[in-house]
Order: structure tokens, then sequence, then C-alpha cells
């Protein structure tokens, strides 16, 4: 990346811009959008090891499209294994669906239908084979505890596995013409008379975009934090006997001696997967990580919508020069940057792979999509929203420390840097993280082909930017109304 205007002080991402150059990309579909840092991801995107953000919902979709989800530390090992091994066997085209029997009644099915911004549940007998499929309009008016069964209103188009032939692109477009056919934009998916996952026609056309990140056997990828205290070499070494692809060994502070020491007991185990090191925003930090054994530092202290360490600290840095020096540190030392925090627009990643970012981390952004994990609650108004959290409130403190005695639990709650409750609202027009995957993505894609970028090496060295004034940024603002 080169300046228009040489900076004089430290940047956000709002002060920041991308002017166009020649270009030689024909299509935007022409760009390669894979990350280079080790993980396979062909989306450089990743969500956040929040609580509040990744589950198994999200690390499933996020994998299916080819980005990465990371797993809190907090999550018990036990749930880990579940999660992980449940992935593992999840469709890389298909989706799973929300399933319920004939006999399960009116009010599971309304209780289940936020899952996934479809809304769809497929009913289903003991064998696996379809009975129907039940959205809400097929229980109004109906009795909250008659069965399933009696509300079905009519047979669903059901494609058989065979003539989706692995996910092909003349595969998907068929499966696409015939629910456009059937006036449907939900499919079942049966293998042998037995119901092995869904297909929208929304997912058809993205599966000829998105190149699922998958393993060496095929099956989805996943990350999963590791925290710096207590046994870190335990825990890694669990993580990755469940099938962890990547580690991310992360505290709030990451140029400490106990991330130091963490990273060595890491490395001691011969992982064999990307390890992660975080956070810092310096490149005296970035090189030690990455000296010390990371092959992956994330970088963002404070920009984080749940975060409140720079008001209650004065520590941090603007995220854009902070994702600038670190990333070319990393790359001079051999390693890559994750950029974590910040990112509120499509915008903001490309700045920050721009930037030189190999992937950019995605929390709050995330949160307010139906696959987090939180339940969808409606606010007075009617609209729909999820609780979000900050992994250093003392919301997640208490959480992170409940095996502890009350005393001492309740003491660490009383120092924290983040947000304890905030509502993220679900976008009615973008309401699945697919959703915000499509836009995001399409940003990108853009932003590289006016650079003339075919990958994101070439967008790193073509960028050119510029700094901007408040108004140079609210002048880029589109307006919902005439002024």
């Amino acid at each position: 990346m080169r300046f228009l205007n040489e900076p004089s002080t430290d940047l956000t991402y709002s002060d920041v811009f991308l002017v166009p150059s020649r270009s030689d990309v024909i299509s935007r579909l022409d760009v390669d959008l894979a990350a280079d840092d080790g993980t396979g991801s062909t989306i450089p995107l990743v969500a956040s090891n929040m609580t509040a953000v990744t589950g198994k919902r999200m690390a499933e979709t996020m994998a299916r499209r080819g980005g990465l989800a990371v797993l809190p530390q907090d999550v018990p090992i036990g749930v880990i294994r579940d999660v992980t091994g449940w992935l593992k066997t999840r469709h890389p085209v298909l989706e799973t669906p929300v399933r319920l029997a004939p006999s399960d009644t009116v009010i599971d099915a309304l209780h289940l239908m936020g899952k996934r911004p479809h809304g769809a549940v497929v009913v289903a007998d003991d064998a696996g084979t379809v009975t129907g499929v039940i959205r809400a309009a097929d229980c109004e008016g109906q009795d909250r505890f008659a069965s399933l069964a009696s509300v079905i209103r009519h047979q669903p188009l059901v494609l058989a596995a065979g003539t989706l032939d692995g996910g092909s692109g003349q595969a998907l477009q068929n499966a696409f013409a015939a629910m456009d056919a059937a006036g449907t934009d939900y499919a079942p998916v049966q293998h042998d008379g037995a119901l092995i996952g869904v297909l929208t026609r929304k997912g058809a056309l993205r599966s000829t975009l998105y190149r699922p990140s998958l393993d060496t056997d095929g099956n989805l990828k996943v990350a999963a934090a590791v925290g710096i205290n207590g046994d870190v070499a335990g825990r890694a070494a669990e993580l990755l006997a469940a099938g962890v692809n990547v580690l991310v060994l992360d505290t709030a502070h990451g140029h400490q001696q106990k991330m130091f020491d963490a990273l060595a007991a890491v490395k001691r185990l011969s992982p064999g997967v990307p390890v992660v090191a975080g956070n810092v925003v310096t490149a005296e930090a970035t090189r030690e990580l990455i000296s010390a054994g990371a092959d992956i530092v994330k970088v963002g202290v404070g920009p984080g919508a749940m975060c409140t360490t720079r008001m209650m600290t004065a520590v941090g840095r603007p995220q854009f020069s902070a994702v600038l020096e670190c990333s070319a540190a990393a790359r001079a030392a051999g390693g890559r940057v994750w950029a974590d925090g910040g990112v509120r627009y499509p915008r903001d990643v490309a700045l920050a792979l721009a930037a030189g970012a190999s992937q950019v981390m995605i929390g709050s952004w995330f949160a307010g999509t139906h696959e987090s994990p939180g339940d969808l609650q409606t606010d007075a108004g009617g609209r729909q929203y999820k609780e979000s959290f900050g992994m250093a409130s003392a919301r997640a403190v208490q959480h992170r420390n409940q095996r502890e005695g009350a005393f001492e639990k309740d003491r660490k709650a009383l120092f924290e840097e983040g947000i304890s409750t905030s509502r993220m609202y679900v976008d009615a027009a973008r309401p699945g993280v697919e959703d915000l995957l499509d836009m995001i993505t399409a940003g990108v894609r853009s932003s590289m082909s006016y650079a003339g970028a075919a990958d994101l090496a070439e967008f790193r060295e073509r960028a050119v930017a510029g700094i901007q004034s408040a108004a140079g940024y609210e002048e880029g603002r589109p307006l919902a109304q005439s002024w």
C-alpha cells in the first residue's frame, strides 16, 4: 500500500479511503479472496471467539462459505468435542436442517424457527423420510399443542442427493431451477429415502460463488481459543485431539510473559496446525510473538463495539495504523496478522486487507444474526434482536470464573473492560450471517477490482490510500431520504 498524502497521526478506518487504479481485472468474480496464512480459508473472514457470536451453527455456516469461526475459550472441553465432532459430519454444501417429528407440536416448531434465517422446520419420521415442511404461516390460527402432522398443508419439493452431483455448478443450477418452478425457496434433500440436509435457492447460488473451508479429510474446519492461564498445554492438546484446525491463544494484552510461556507450551506439542496469538498493536510485539512461535498475530486493542478498554485505561491504538504497522512487521518475520475488531462496514474490511491483514475478525456485527448462539428476542416495537456482550465484561468474567468461590468470582467481576449487555438488532434485509458474508465479500471484491488486484497479495501491493476529513467520510455515506 502507498499513500497519496502521508499520515502524520495514527488512523482509524474512517480516516482512510482508497482511490481507483488502472485495472485489468475484467470481473469482480475473477478475484481470489483466499487467505495466505496457512489456515486454508477461501474468504478472509473470521467469526470472533465471543460467546455471543460463535457456536456450532456459526462455525458450520462460516466454514461452508470458506471462512473460519473461533470457539471461545470459556466453552467446556466436552462441549468443544461435541461441537467439533458434529461439525466434522456436516455436509459441505447442504445446510443442516431444523428437524422435528410428526408427533412434535406447533409450539416446538415456533421455538426452533428462529435458529435459521429461512424460518423453516423439516418434519421427518423416525426413518428420516420427509413428510412436510412447516413455516410460521402454517402455524397461524393453530392450537399451539397440535401435532405437526395435523398442520402440514402440502407436500414439499424434495430433492434427491444424487441429482446434486456433489455440488457441481450445473447440478446446483438445476436444483435452483426446480425450486423456482415449484415456487419455493427451500427444499429438503434425501439420500436413500432419508433426510441428509436442506438447500435453499440462495444456498444454491452461494455454493457456486463460495468454496468451503475443508480439512484434509474433506470436513469443515473450525478454530478454538485457549487462554494463557492454567494448564495451557493440556487444554491445547485436548482441542487438537478433538479435531480443531486452528489454535488461537487469546488474551487482551498479548505482549506479556504469560503469552510467551503459553506459546512455548503449545509449540512443544508440535501442534501441526496454525497457531494464532494476540492481541497486540505494535511492530515490536508482533515480531516477538512470531519469534516465539506464533504463525499469526491478532491485532487490535480496544476497537471492538463491546470493548471499553480505551475509555477505561487509555490503552489501545487506532486500528488501521495498528494493522498497517503490525502486518508489515509480521510479513518481514515470516508471519501474518488478523485484524481483530473495529469493522462496521465492508469498506473497513477492505481497508484492513489492503493494509496487510490476511483475515479480518468480526464480532458484534455477526452477533445480530440467526446463526449466533443467543436467543432471538423482540423489543416493544416488534424489532428482533440478540444480546451481545464483551469478553472482558463483568458478565463474561463471572462466567469464566464460575468454578471459583463466590468471593473470588465476585471480586474479579469488579474489574471489567467491556459492555455486559447490548442489543444487536437483526437486519430484516440481512438476517443471516450468509447475507452479511455476501455483502462484505461483494464490497471487498469490488474494492480489489478498483485497485486492479486479482488476489489479496496484489491488493496489498496495488492499493493506494488517502487520508480524509470527517466531512470527506460523511460525503461518502448514502442518504436514505432527500436533503
